[in-house]
């Protein structure tokens, strides 16, 4: 989002509604700068990119956690529940495809070993399912996840392929062709986790919050200090906030900013502008740490510089799944993630120190400080963006990592892009894979901290019964009501092309191509009609 779309800036602090400040714009941010403008709530947002959601490799809808065999059942029946309930939010920006799990023969593990998580992931669906029928995303409960032996391999690589494929059957053509199957154990695992496209999550969070008066998105923007403005017994630990401060400054621009109807001024670099809130949200992602030391709050966590690598590969014959090899992480026979995009271009994660994961990009906060340091190198690419030659020599490593088990992936090339960044994990587990929030209610602050975007829409939850709480929303309302049936305002306004437009300008402007803005099936209008089918008829959108 650019100065451009910013809407309803600040007028006049006098206005009797409360105020919430959301600091960042990431997911987390986003996600809860929708929930709480759309109960009417007067939602700022400061974000220090130029639009929103442009933060750490994401491109994967972990419905069910089935990239993560070290965490447990519970967690992976979390984050099924947490991706359904996301993909109703931003259905736009879902790639509908299935993803391909396969256990290498040099590793220790066994399919048979995920049968069981497998198995559970499917019921809870079914229940999911049995609860709200608009929670059938992922199609049918039987069909969450198929197994293919060796032998159902070998009579699907004599199948001719099919650009567009529509059965699983399909899909798995261009898998017995181009996978080494020799490198492999059976049988492979088929699961309905689909992509996540990060260029249409970005859009269709602007596009809903543009809908919103009560919503003020500032890009661009850097908050330079916190302050509790309403303080009581501040010197003791159980000190009481009722309202905070927040100072920022937005980037130069040639924009003006309204002040009254006949006035306006213009925004500089050096101008420092406040704003009172009655509540404040960190949702800085990986800087989280920078906010919690100017409120005032102890935490213990790590941050993660993490890859991935942009590539084009034209001998694919059609489209193909997402393929996933498993690996231990960490080591030089980590996983390898390989996920499609239009236009013959490919996303790699391979989880060693030589590709996606760095030496030393793990740090942990300190007893002085909340907010890790990372070294200086990464905060340069995070900042700055790649250096042309460790980005070329990285790129080319993920590539030739695929090819060991995907050998004509060889001629794939590198592209100069990547996205990465920094990926913050709450306290001491760096396996930790489902996270929220953390309240604090006598200083009228929330810090959201996910590790996986699933969540965001979760914690908004949490912060708005917080909010009730603290008697600054009414939780009964048509508006809280209808986000559990997924009544979005900005669904029944825009469809798949308007995200199409204004993820493709985003692209653009992050120097990504166009066509890693688009997805290869997306869900259709009946898909989405049938998203409503057991609300009442007259159920207002939020």
């Amino acid at each position: 989002m650019t100065h451009s779309f910013i809407k309803n800036p600040v007028k006049n602090q006098a206005h009797s509604a409360k105020r919430v400040g959301i600091l960042g714009g990431g997911t987390a941010g986003a996600t809860i700068a929708i929930r709480l403008a759309a109960l009417g709530l007067e939602t700022y947002v400061f974000e220090k990119n130029k639009s929103l959601i442009d933060g750490p490799p994401m491109c994967h809808l972990h419905a069910g956690g089935n990239l993560y065999r070290e965490i447990p059942d519970e967690d992976c029946v979390a984050l099924l529940k947490q991706c359904i309930d996301i993909l109703r939010l931003y259905p736009y920006t879902i790639d509908v495809r299935p993803t391909v799990f396969a256990v290498p023969t040099r590793d220790e593990g066994l399919p048979e070993d995920l049968l069981p998580r497998l198995n559970i992931l499917t019921d809870a669906y079914r229940k999911l399912i049995a609860e709200d029928a608009n929670n059938k995303v992922l199609g049918e409960p039987e069909n969450y996840y198929q197994l293919y032996s060796h032998e159902q391999l070998i009579a699907l690589s004599k199948r001719e392929q099919v650009t567009v494929p529509w059965s699983v059957d399909e899909w798995m053509i261009p898998v017995a062709k181009y996978l080494d199957l020799n490198k492999v154990k059976f049988p492979l695992i088929v699961v309905q986790e689909y992509g996540w496209n990060i260029f249409r999550l970005a859009a269709s969070a602007q596009l809903a919050l543009a809908d919103y008066e009560h919503a003020h998105v500032f890009t661009d923007t850097q908050v330079k200090q916190v302050m509790p403005v309403d303080c009581e017994n501040c010197s003791n630990a159980d000190h009481h906030v009722t309202k905070w401060r927040i100072d920022y400054q937005q980037a130069a621009s040639s924009e003006t900013k309204l002040t009254t109807e006949s006035e306006t001024k213009n925004t500089t670099e050096n101008t420092t502008e406040s704003i009172e809130v009655d509540y404040l949200i960190n949702a800085c992602g990986f800087r989280t740490g920078v906010i919690d030391d100017m409120v005032g709050v102890k935490v213990t966590r790590m941050v993660e510089f993490k890859s991935s690598y942009i590539t084009h590969w034209d001998n694919t014959g059609g489209q193909i799944p997402e393929i996933i090899v498993y690996g231990s992480r960490g080591t030089p026979e980590g996983m390898a993630q390989l996920t499609p995009y239009p236009g013959g271009y490919f996303q790699i994660h391979g989880m060693s120190k030589f590709i996606t994961l760095f030496d030393d990009g793990l740090v942990a906060s300190s007893k002085d400080s909340a907010q890790p340091k990372l070294p200086p190198q990464y905060m340069h690419y995070i900042e700055d963006g790649w250096d042309k030659a460790p980005l070329q020599a990285r790129s080319q490593q993920a590539i030739d990592y695929v090819a060991e088990f995907v050998p004509t992936f060889h001629s794939a090339r590198t592209v100069g892009n990547a996205l990465y960044g920094g990926q913050q994990i709450p306290g001491e587990d760096d396996t930790l894979r489902v996270a929220d929030v953390s309240l604090y209610s006598n200083i009228r602050y929330a810090r959201a901290e996910n590790v996986k975007a699933s969540s965001t829409l979760i914690a908004a939850d949490q912060i708005v019964d917080e909010l009730t709480e603290l008697g600054l929303i009414d939780h009964d309302t048509p508006a809280n009501r209808n986000r559990y049936a997924h009544n979005w305002a900005y669904l029944t306004k825009h469809d798949s092309m308007a995200i199409d437009e204004v993820a493709r300008t985003l692209a653009e402007q992050r120097g990504f191509p166009f066509a890693m803005a688009d997805v290869n099936h997306g869900i259709g209008g009946t898909t989405l009609e049938g998203f409503n089918t057991a609300n009442d008829a007259g159920a207002t959108e939020i």
